[in-house]
């Protein structure tokens, strides 16, 4: 693969083609079906699908086979097979659906309003992670024009990863015989420390959630008559998360939510802090005067990778300020996440929460804790020599820098299933999620150069994985 040919056509495409594709793209208030119940009547995934779908067509890859697959009551999926020079597989990884919203754009911004400013496109879904299945073929088309030799390809790009992913066992399911066993995953779904060299997810947390309610009276009542009498429901919820959360730190209690974390991870993360510096905690929109837990960078990453931690994500049974009467609420719920460590096991943690909340509630209330989702984390397998030399190589042929690892805080569910369901494959995580890009907030932007050089880097991985495999 020549280099500058690699880059002059990367850029020359998400100049001319692709940044007008994700401009359209952008557009298209394509919600996951978790936050648009209506998304099959609306028409705005299938807007989106056949926008994405006809500008692959459009490339004209030699070979290239896509079908749009529609199990019956499931979100669609677009499903692409690119003949190699082996029977060799990759599998690259991308979804198309959107997150909500969101309130509190900067002014002139929207997030169904495209906007380039700065060398970054906002808007809601370019970042995460709508450019995937454009950068994902950009990389394939610039080694076919060069006549490079190459791996069989698929391309999965699906609608329902915002809402879990739910839809997309079934599909791995439905089309197996024609996957095949990838010997290399590539998945652009992920974030990066910065935009200054490529970054590779190494781990990623589990996920526990569900809505903890508490109940003490069958209707509300006066609060003058019944406070001091009827316990409050809003302070027993507050003890039965005491039982979970140290409030004054932060720390997770239980400790079987805990789980041994790996040397190598401890090495990579002391290697980031020496990157990222400060930026570890400074990133983060605080108001003035407030600090973060932890100004130490290993234990502020290890904190958002590999440790347990709790947020409250919504709640229930609180009335708005400008309603809120002198009553005594019968009913308080809240919404609990809790993020686990990567290899703890995420259906363990959700009975945990479960018995912990419900046993032995103060005053004999009504409690109750429903689970909503359930995701065990990933760990990434150990590389290969071949990839993690392709991986430094590829950073600093594009970016100038070698490239770093770094465990996300988040969750992507399905990586788990990935590794389980190919356990020879070697895993290419990344993504152009970096500092204040904001994927489900408000102001999310795509940085233009970093989506760039990353396709570049995915065309290095994919020659060497040839080289190495083929």
């Amino acid at each position: 693969m020549e280099t500058s040919k690699t880059r002059h056509f990367a850029e020359q495409t998400w100049t001319e083609s692709i940044i007008p594709a994700l401009k359209e793209y952008l557009t298209i208030p394509n919600q996951s079906p978790a936050y648009d119940v209506n998304w099959h009547s609306n028409g705005y995934m299938d807007q989106a699908v056949e926008l994405i779908a006809n500008w692959i067509r459009a490339q004209d890859v030699s070979g290239l086979m896509l079908d749009v697959v529609r199990l019956a009551g499931r979100t669609p999926l677009i499903f692409i097979e690119i003949p190699g020079d082996s029977a060799e597989t990759v599998l690259l990884y991308g979804h198309l659906d959107k997150q909500p919203p969101m309130d509190g754009w900067n002014e002139g911004l929207s997030p169904w309003k495209p906007v380039i400013k700065d060398g970054r496109l906002y808007g809601r879904g370019g970042a995460d992670d709508g450019y995937a299945a454009f950068a994902s073929l950009t990389a394939i088309k610039a080694l076919k024009l060069q006549g490079v030799p190459c791996a069989r390809y698929v391309i999965i790009i699906e609608a329902c990863e915002e809402s879990g992913s739910g839809d997309l066992p079934y599909y791995i399911e439905a089309l197996k015989d024609r996957i095949g066993t990838p010997s290399l995953v590539i998945c652009l779904d992920s974030g990066c420390g910065n935009y200054d060299q490529l970054w590779i997810t190494s781990s990623l947390r589990g996920l526990a959630t569900g809505t903890l309610t508490v109940s003490t009276l069958t209707e509300g009542v006066h609060s003058g008559a019944a406070s001091g009498i009827v316990p409050s429901t809003f302070r027993i919820l507050r003890q039965l998360l005491s039982r979970l959360e140290d409030e004054k730190t932060g720390d997770i209690l239980p400790r079987e939510l805990y789980v041994e974390i790996p040397d190598e991870r401890l090495r990579q993360v002391t290697a980031t802090t020496h990157v990222l510096g400060a930026t570890v905690y400074s990133e983060y929109p605080f108001q003035a005067g407030t600090v973060p837990v932890s100004r130490e960078g290993n234990e502020a990453l290890l904190n958002r990778t590999w440790r347990p931690q709790l947020e409250i994500t919504g709640a229930a049974g609180l009335p708005p300020l400008d309603k809120a009467g002198n009553v005594l609420r019968p009913v308080t719920a809240a919404k609990v996440s809790l993020r686990l460590p990567p290899t703890a096991n995420a259906e363990a943690a959700t009975a945990l929460l479960k018995q912990l909340f419900e046993k032995d509630p103060p005053y004999g209330a009504k409690v109750s804790f429903e689970s909503e989702q359930c995701a065990s984390g990933w760990n990434a397998p150990a590389l290969e020599p071949w990839l993690e030399e392709s991986l430094k190589r590829a950073s600093l042929e594009f970016f100038g820098k070698e490239a770093c690892y770094m465990g996300e805080g988040g969750t992507i569910p399905f990586m788990a299933m990935f590794g389980e369901k190919f356990p020879r494959a070697q895993f290419m995580i990344t993504g152009v999620l970096g500092p204040h890009s904001n994927a489900h907030g408000p102001n999310e932007f795509l940085d233009l150069a970093t989506g760039t050089r990353l396709t570049c880097c995915v065309a290095r991985v994919l020659v060497d994985h040839f080289k190495a495999k083929c």
